[in-house]
């Protein structure tokens, strides 16, 4: 009976995740509340682990999992989880982007209103006793201008509600274009813009090198006197000595912080002591919709990546949805092929590889294509590259990839091009589509050479000779003479320079006497063997 693959489910979720798993036929292990120390005992044989916040997937931790292919976080943020380490062993880190979007939306517009309403310090008041009226005016939304810092699926919530309040909406966000800007009827600016005009400022960006303390000091001295302050997303992007300062100096009128630098939040915190920053303990993504949203998804996630389907809202490598995937799927099988191929004729001197995409291939997101080029390119010099891994590994041995979308004319209305560049300046070049119904994969072309060599078959011999008559003839009696069947053949004749290139597609290796012999033939310059599987 063949063993069931195993998820350790390290954090609660809901028990409809954790039923779907089971439905699904994993054997699925609740460790709620594991030490470290029993989570590395527990990942031992596992093959996923799902956390939310609590528990750690560190670099430890990951050593310790042998078998481990998938992390999956009920929730977006993935600080608790050593993504690096986790692509130097080729394990997949997923999150569940859209399980609690609406859930941190309506948790930032809650902090909003309170800061314009001082609702919390007129509740403590009136539990305590008092009828005070006059200590609490408050403001009002309408008109204002509310700056969003991150325009992914929270913050386009969050504009959405408060233009329902009337407020006008600028947004900062690199990726954001004026198309998608437009649709959704707010104000691209800088971020200096933001920080100058802005009336309310909230964040939802993740927390990187670029987005750490990116409201500081400075960032403060630019907002105007009275400016409100949220953030919800994560902490560590607010300085919160920054913001120490600016509450108590009056810069800020109000604030609201859902997260923190460090968690949980101090008790001699000085954020404790100013009654307009009302602070609530990482809240986001807690409430009853969003916690069944979440745990239904990381376990469907989760499911897929162990099952062979499609990779969905991985951290550490491109993802797609089903649908695309079926449709350039024969495009990731002919870039497998191609960086197969490009890697062992240019040998190991090499220090770039530039990829181009031509025709219909130059109007989509090719990251998944240019992981494919470098899984195939590393599939015969490393033991253990996959999907997750390969970039980390093609970092490590010192190459460039470059990945071009080109708006040049080509022989295919869908073309791959791959060069590497090596350390003393030689390129070469490999081309390849995909043609015919099925969909299968063909290099159209090798260096300036047209060929149409089929990569499917076991291996190509390449052998570049001067072009006399008879060579076809005297390679084929060599491969017929070690007992190796010629499955297809091309010849590519390069005109006036007197060399012709041919390839066999061959059904089986040939023995390495075979290739010294034809090395050793009149007339012929180089002969190359090229595994395709």
């Amino acid at each position: 009976m063949e063993k069931k693959l195993k998820i350790l489910v390290a954090d609660p979720i809901s028990p409809k995740g954790v039923e779907l798993l089971k439905q699904q036929g994993f054997e699925t292990v609740e460790a709620y509340g594991s030490t470290p120390e029993q989570i590395k005992e527990l990942v031992k044989d596992a093959d996923a682990v799902i956390v939310r916040s609590e528990t750690k997937i560190t670099a430890e931790v990951l050593d310790c999992a042998k078998k481990l292919k998938a992390v999956g976080r009920a929730g977006v943020g993935v600080d608790n989880i050593d993504v690096p380490a986790a692509s130097e062993k080729g394990v997949v880190v997923m999150n569940t982007p859209t399980g609690n979007t609406i859930a941190t939306a309506e948790l930032t517009f809650t902090h909003m209103l309170c800061g314009t309403r001082p609702i919390s310090q007129a509740n403590s008041s009136i539990h305590g006793g008092k009828w005070d009226r006059k200590s609490f005016k408050g403001t009002e939304l309408k008109n204002k201008t509310l700056a969003i810092l991150g325009m992914g699926r929270i913050g386009t919530e969050v504009a959405k509600r408060a233009m329902a309040f009337g407020m006008k909406v600028i947004a900062y966000d690199p990726f954001l274009t004026e198309a998608r800007a437009k649709s959704l009827g707010v104000e691209m600016v800088q971020l200096e813009d933001a920080f100058k005009r802005a009336d309310y400022i909230t964040v939802h960006m993740p927390l990187t090198e670029a987005t750490k303390y990116m409201i500081d000091e400075k960032a403060f001295d630019m907002m105007k006197k009275g400016v409100r302050v949220f953030n919800c997303a994560r902490g560590g992007i607010i300085k919160e000595a920054a913001l120490v300062e600016a509450l108590a100096s009056g810069k800020v009128a109000a604030a609201g912080l859902d997260v923190y630098e460090s968690e949980p939040l101090a008790a001699d915190s000085p954020l404790r002591q100013f009654p307009n920053l009302v602070l609530t303990p990482h809240l986001g993504a807690s409430t009853k919709e969003a916690q069944e949203s979440c745990g239904i998804e990381v376990a469907e996630v989760i499911a897929d990546a162990l099952k062979g389907g499609a990779i969905r809202n991985a951290i550490n490598k491109p993802s797609v949805d089903a649908e695309s995937l079926k449709q350039i799927s024969p495009y990731i099988e002919l870039c497998e092929k191609l960086g197969t191929f490009l890697q062992q004729v240019s040998g190991d001197t090499v220090k770039k590889l530039t990829v181009r995409f031509y025709g219909k291939l130059g109007d989509i997101d090719n990251k998944l294509l240019t992981l494919a080029v470098e899984k195939g390119y590393l599939s015969k010099i490393s033991e253990s590259a996959n999907d997750v891994n390969s970039p980390a590994k093609i970092k490590h041995l010192g190459i460039e990839v470059e990945s071009v979308n080109s708006n040049a004319e080509a022989d295919y209305s869908e073309l791959v091009e791959v060069t590497s560049l090596c350390q003393n300046g030689e390129t070469h070049t490999i081309a390849g589509t995909v043609m015919g119904k099925s969909g299968k994969p063909h290099i159209v072309r090798i260096n300036s050479h047209e060929v149409d060599v089929n990569p499917l078959n076991r291996c190509a011999l390449l052998v570049m000779n001067n072009d006399t008559p008879g060579m076809v003839g005297v390679i084929g009696t060599v491969i017929g003479r070690h007992d190796c069947n010629i499955a297809n053949m091309t010849l590519s004749r390069m005109e006036g320079s007197g060399c012709a290139l041919s390839v066999y597609e061959l059904d089986a290796i040939l023995p390495p006497e075979a290739l010294s012999e034809l090395a050793g033939l009149d007339n012929v310059q180089t002969v190359k063997l090229v595994e395709f599987a």
